[in-house]
């Protein structure tokens, strides 16, 4: 910032002699002054000498110590004191205190009093000296200066450049404008011209589109028609062949306006009936040469794996061998029907359906050469092993039956690629499979069905029952995962519908010939009709013989069929029980017809009571339908049936469950509802006949009948559609009987007992009086013997014939009949 010839006059200062003063004696003399400014001129112009440093260079502490050879050890001791040295020598060295240069500036400086006596010199100015300090200073900003005008100067023309461009701008916007305005209608021209050129390729392109589909009638004719067009079904471009007539019939279906639509729809048609006929042909060729050797490795081997690994591994190999021709096929399986079976939605499904059935029938058919001698071997043996136990040799053949059908739904799976799933629907791929019926396919169980039936022809019911309701629980009961295999899921399939459409129906023929044998048509001798003791504790043992088949029955259709069918409008059950209450009604009549009307009177303590007959009877009958949780049974024609809410049994001929079937009628019925006043009754309490001739008025009193007359059901026959006890419901009719026969027991019994005691219509002591207490005595055991240790069940009875005498009594004393709601 200062120049060296400022400090020109220090040296000059330092030459200068002291000024002379007056100084006392023991003063110091004082030095001239440093700062005073030279008297001449001629010592100002002097050349300028250069000022030394006024102070000495600083070391710089941050620079690397001078390099020193230090000195070498004699020793490993002498190793440490050499380190030690070393870093002392180069440890940075403590600045004195500079005391003495501090006291040295203080010399220097004058008191005030010394500077006030000091002659004032006027300052001098050299303007030269001015400038050239200014222009030194301001050497960095002139440089700055010039750059900022020539900048000024260069931006000043960019903005006369600019207004320049601004004024041809508008001038050329001004000249576009005039030529727009003078233009517009050829404008307007232009755009109509070019909207109609657009229209006109929209209806070239069109055109050129809808013509393609007349122009290819050519093309395929030529060549579908050619010499060697039958090979066309082994090559890649069939596939777009078809797919291309496909395209050309859809176009013409949906424009039929277009001209000559129709003619070239019918074309199209027949061209693609056609090519489908060149596959069809083409494939039957390839199967029957696949089939052909087959055929003759598996006649020349014995061996049943090889004969496995001939008829479906190779089988397939050879098959899927033919390029392009098992992927033509497979296209046109699947133009006809979906991944699952079902139909394809497209328009031409139906001429495609009727080639991939051809195809399946001829599939079918080589396979019908090829496994011949294979299922001709399983016959053989399912019949030799029959011979020895029709059961075990039907469940062997069941299983290899479906494992078959597994192995061809996978062969089939993977020639047409589709797996056709159970459907009704009638146009479905498993309706076409459905219908072969001489060979097992996937979806085909009749062959199964067919040889187990020939089989099981000739043996009896209980076999039957067994072969089917293991079938039942080995496939259709179990209770399987999510993980389960597919061949698992395909012998459910299998199973249910082999049960469903044919083992079923042919079981329910064999139970409808057995309840005609054993029951309808059974030989009923005399000693049949009488109620013996009960025998090991087994309420059915004393039961009749017709009944005791159709407990039977009973237990055995139930074991062998699921519990819905049995529940629901099932033809055998409703049949067993029509059946049984007609084989009690039978016997009933003969037991009226040999015995006297008169209960304890002549030749009847050796007889059986008809009532108390048809009581036992279908009181076992009802039980263990209860047992079983078999509900409403209805026919054919009739609604289906509600079961049961619980189940009222837990075992078939249990005492309990008897005396409690008993109680509900006793007491439900209506006979046992009251022991104050029988003349009053509880409305809707009573499950006996809803309306009929017996229906009581007010006060007690019936409405028509005839006094002391055994009631009949609703007023009409027995089991008849009279107040609601439809002819198509069993268990109605069963209730409706046990409720006529329990109340015609009471009722007659009722007047033994009241006659015994000289209350009604009799006369008092005597042999009469003799006669009736035998009659009651004899009543006594008929009750103990016909329902042996069911102590319930005689005690329900007893006290409903005394509740039965009671009301006699007091309605014969109130001068009216008696009439029992039943």
């Amino acid at each position: 910032m200062y120049e060296e010839p400022w400090y020109s006059f220090v040296p000059e200062l330092q030459q200068r002699q002291p000024a002379s003063g007056t100084q006392g004696a023991s003063g110091h003399r004082r030095k001239q002054s440093l700062l005073q400014q030279p008297n001449s001129t001629a010592e100002q112009d002097d050349t300028a000498e250069p000022l030394p440093a006024l102070f000495e260079d600083q070391e710089d502490a941050n620079s690397p110590p001078e390099p020193t050879l230090s000195r070498r050890a004699k020793s490993y001791s002498d190793f440490y004191d050499i380190v030690k040295a070393q870093l002392a020598s180069h440890a940075p060295k403590k600045r004195r205190k500079g005391r003495r240069r501090d006291r040295t500036w203080d010399a220097l400086a004058l008191p005030e009093s010394v500077t006030a006596r000091l002659p004032v010199e006027e300052e001098r100015r050299d303007d030269a000296l001015d400038k050239e300090l200014l222009q030194a200073s301001q050497q960095e900003y002139l440089l700055y200066h010039d750059e900022l005008a020539m900048t000024e100067r260069h931006l000043g023309t960019l903005i006369a450049d600019a207004d320049n461009a601004l004024q041809v701008l508008e001038s050329l916007c001004q000249s576009f404008r005039a030529v727009d305005e003078q233009t517009s209608s050829f404008q307007a021209q232009c755009d109509g011209l070019l909207t109609e050129q657009r229209r006109l390729e929209t209806l070239a392109d069109a055109v050129g589109t809808d013509l393609q589909y007349y122009t290819y009638l050519d093309s395929a004719t030529r060549r579908l028609n050619a010499p060697g067009a039958g090979r066309l079904v082994e090559g890649g471009s069939f596939a777009e062949i078809l797919s291309t007539l496909d395209s050309c019939i859809e176009f013409m279906t949906k424009n039929s306006s277009y001209r000559d639509a129709e003619s070239y729809l019918a074309r199209y048609t027949a061209l693609l009936t056609k090519a489908l006929h060149l596959l069809e042909v083409g494939f039957v060729n390839h199967l029957n040469k696949v089939s052909v050797e087959i055929s003759r490795q598996v006649a020349a081997t014995q061996s049943e794996s090889a004969r496995h690994a001939l008829a479906y591994g190779r089988f397939e190999e050879m098959v899927l061998e033919s390029y392009s021709l098992i992927p033509n096929v497979q296209a046109v399986v699947q133009s006809a029907y979906e991944p699952d079976g079902q139909p394809a939605p497209s328009p031409n499904a139906g001429i495609y359906a009727n080639t991939a059935s051809n195809v399946f029938h001829s599939y079918w058919a080589a396979r019908e050469r090829d496994l011949k001698p294979i299922i001709q071997h399983d016959l053989d043996v399912f019949k030799e092993e029959a011979k020895e136990s029709i059961e075990s040799a039907s469940r062997n053949f069941v299983k290899q039956c479906f494992e078959r059908s597994y192995n061809e739904a996978g062969l089939f799976r993977s020639i047409f690629s589709i797996d056709a799933h159970y459907s009704t629907d009638p146009d479905s791929a498993f309706a076409v499979l459905k219908a072969q019926r001489t060979i097992l396919t996937g979806a085909n169980v009749a062959p199964i069905a067919a040889n187990l039936q020939s089989v099981l022809q000739t043996s009896d019911l209980q076999t039957i029952c067994n072969l089917v309701g293991w079938v039942t629980n080995e496939y259709l009961l179990p209770e399987y995962d999510e993980d389960e295999t597919p061949f698992v899921g395909r012998c459910r399939e299998l199973a249910a519908r082999l049960l469903a459409e044919h083992l079923w129906t042919f079981t329910d023929a064999f139970f409808e010939a057995e309840i005609a044998k054993s029951i309808t048509k059974a030989a009923v001798p005399p000693e049949a009709l009488k109620i013996g003791p009960v025998t090991n504790g087994d309420v059915a043992s004393n039961a009749f013989p017709p009944i005791k088949r159709a407990l039977e029955l009973l237990v055995l259709f139930d074991q062998s069929m699921p519990k819905e069918r049995c529940q629901r409008n099932s033809t055998v059950i409703f049949k067993l029980i029509k059946e049984s209450i007609a084989a009690v009604q039978r016997a009933e009549a003969r037991i009226k017809s040999t015995t006297p009307s008169k209960p304890g009177s002549g030749s009847a303590a050796g007889s059986t009571d008809p009532d108390l007959f048809t009581i036992k009877n279908l009181l076992i009958l009802k039980n263990e339908l209860m047992t079983l949780e078999i509900g409403d049974v209805r026919g054919g024609g009739g609604g289906g049936g509600s079961l049961p809410g619980t189940a009222l049994g837990a075992a078939a001929g249990s005492a309990s469950s008897l005396a409690g079937n008993m109680q509900h009628y006793l007491l439900g019925g209506g006979l046992l509802h009251t022991f104050g006043s029988l003349s009053t009754y509880i409305p809707g309490s009573s499950l006996w006949s809803r309306s009929g001739a017996n229906t009581p008025a007010p006060g007690g009193r019936a409405v028509g009948g005839t006094p002391g007359a055994t009631p009949r059901l609703g007023g009409g026959s027995l089991g008849g559609g009279g107040g609601g006890c439809g002819v198509d419901d069993a268990s109605e009719q069963l209730d409706g009987l046990l409720r006529q026969a329990i109340h015609a027991f009471t009722r007659r019994w009722a007047g033994v007992l009241n006659e015994a005691r000289g209350v009604v219509g009799g006369a008092s002591g005597g042999s009469g009086n003799g006669k009736v207490l035998g009659g009651r005595n004899v009543g006594k055991e008929m009750l103990e013997r016909a329902f042996s240790g069911q102590p319930e069940v005689v005690g329900k009875l007893k006290e409903a014939i005394q509740i039965e005498a009671e009301g006699l009594v007091q309605a014969k004393g109130e001068g009216r009949s008696y009439v029992t709601r039943v």
